[in-house]
This record gives structure tokens, sequence and C-alpha cells, in this order.
């Protein structure tokens, strides 16, 4: 399918403006189009800019247009049926022609989400409308790479890695996951963090707008701000950790808070720990 994407951009705003006429064939119609230019990499739900990554509204508009034009219906086969909105299948996927592995065993993927080539899927795993996984990347088992949600070139989310997602509202940075970043197990990044290239996070560790990072290297500490969620530098390895709370019962009680904590910068060492085996491409 080949697509004007600036036509369907203005089609998308049309149909999703406020006073848009009532017409059901034309809402489906563009749904389709905009999943199918979403699932081909045409089109993606955040950019990044010379400002920095920002959310793209119009998709972000288009995708919440797929479930108000959608009525609930079943799919698949007995024993194994579910329901969603008949706007939203499963991803049609052909692993060999877009050199995808999907591994057998209960994973998903959405409509209008981007596989790279090279991605690994390992079961069972979920990757969600909108959302962009680089080429390269491997999505473990028991992973989540929610709505919108953008995954870099070569990164790998281990197992229980989960990547929230964001729809609304359509303005908002979704979680942004950039190159050669090591997403450890059974963590959570959430509510438009970005986590930079080649960093790491260890196991454990999770980070939402309301987090408070601690660089013991630079000595400085990262949180969101009004106009922007939290950002985790390129290249810091990030492990759980906790600061005393305060007050005299804390004290007390010997009471502690959660506080993740930048202890190093990426190095030859852990370029090695957090390798992926080439055998696995």
């Amino acid at each position: 399918m080949s697509f004007d994407l600036a036509e369907l951009r203005r089609t998308i705003q049309a149909r999703t403006a406020p006073d848009a006429s009532k017409d059901a064939d034309a809402d489906r119609d563009a749904v389709a189009q905009l999943l199918a230019a979403l699932s081909q990499g045409k089109v993606r739900s955040a950019e990044s800019t010379d400002d920095g990554w920002q959310a793209v509204p119009w998709v972000k508009q288009g995708i919440l247009l797929a479930f108000r034009a959608g009525t609930t219906a079943p799919f698949g086969e007995e024993p194994f049926r579910f329901f969603d909105r008949d706007t939203l299948p499963l991803r049609a996927t052909d692993g060999v022609a877009e050199h995808v592995r999907i591994v057998p065993g209960g994973s998903s993927v959405r409509a209008g989400a981007y596989l790279g080539p090279g991605v690994v899927m390992m079961p069972p795993a979920f990757v969600n409308i909108g959302a962009w996984v680089g080429e390269d990347s491997m999505v473990d088992s028991h992973a989540l790479v929610g709505s919108c949600a953008q995954v870099g070139q070569r990164v790998h989310l281990s197992a229980g890695a989960q990547l929230g997602g964001v729809l609304e509202p359509v303005g908002l940075r979704p979680v942004i996951v950039e190159d050669d970043a090591m997403v450890g197990a059974n963590t959570g990044v959430f509510e438009g963090t970005l986590v930079g290239r080649r960093a790491v996070l260890a196991p454990g560790v999770q980070l939402t707008r309301s987090t408070v990072v601690y660089d013991l290297v630079r000595e400085r500490t990262y949180r969101a701000t009004a106009e922007e969620p939290l950002s985790i530098p390129d290249g810091a390895v990030v492990v759980p950790g906790s600061r005393p709370a305060a007050g005299a019962f804390a004290e007390e009680h010997g009471l502690a808070l959660y506080a993740p904590v930048v202890v190093k910068y990426r190095d030859e060492k852990t370029d090695a720990a957090t390798a992926l085996e080439e055998a696995l491409r």
C-alpha cells in the first residue's frame, strides 16, 4: 500500500475535529490507512527533532479514532478467542520477508506497531499500537512495549521489562528508549521517561515522572520538570538505591525511600556484561 502522508494527515485531522460529520466508513478507512503506515514504519507516533523527542499529535489522534470507530468483536478460534475493537486486529507480520523472529508461545503485536529488521520477540511478549521497535532489538519474555513507546536499534528489553503506554493527551511524549540501551529484568519505564543511548537500567529499576535519579558520578540529580519528563543521560548505568526518609519517626525506625542511582557511565566492562550474543540474531 502506498501512502500520501500529507493527505492522510489532513484526513485524520478532519475526521477528529470537534465539528466532524458522522461518517463511519470514512473513519474506518482513515484508521486502516494509518495503521498500515505505522506498521510499515512510514510514519511514527513520536519523532526525534532538533528540540528533542516530540509526540506527533495527529498520529495519536488517529489511533484514538481507531477505538471510537470500531465495535467490539470476537477474534481467533476457540479456545483461544479474544475480544477487541474490530478496527484493531493483530498486526499482519511476515517474519521471513520482514526478517523478524516471533518465537512461538503467546506473543502478540497489535496493528499499528512497527518491528524493524532483526527484531526478536521471546514468548510471551506484547507490543502495543503506535509502538516502534528498532532494528536488531530484542523484546524478551513477559516484556511490554506500551502504546506509542519508541525503542531504538540494538536495544535489549529483558524479561519482565515494562515500557508504559501514552495515548492522551495527544501532545504528551511517550516513553523513549534510545539506541543500544539495556533495560534490565523487571524494570519499569513510565510516563514519558527517556532512556538515553547506551544507558543501562539494572534489574528492578523503576522510573516515572515523579522519580528523582541521583548521579554519584556527576554529583547531580535528574527529575521531570513542568515542561519535560524525566531523562536518563546517555551511557548512564542506573541501579536501584535508597535514601533516608525524613522525620524523627522515619529515623527511629530506620526507614528509607526508593531512589535510583547512577553509579557509573558505560565502559568496556559494562559492554561485555550486557552484550547480546550474535548467535541470537
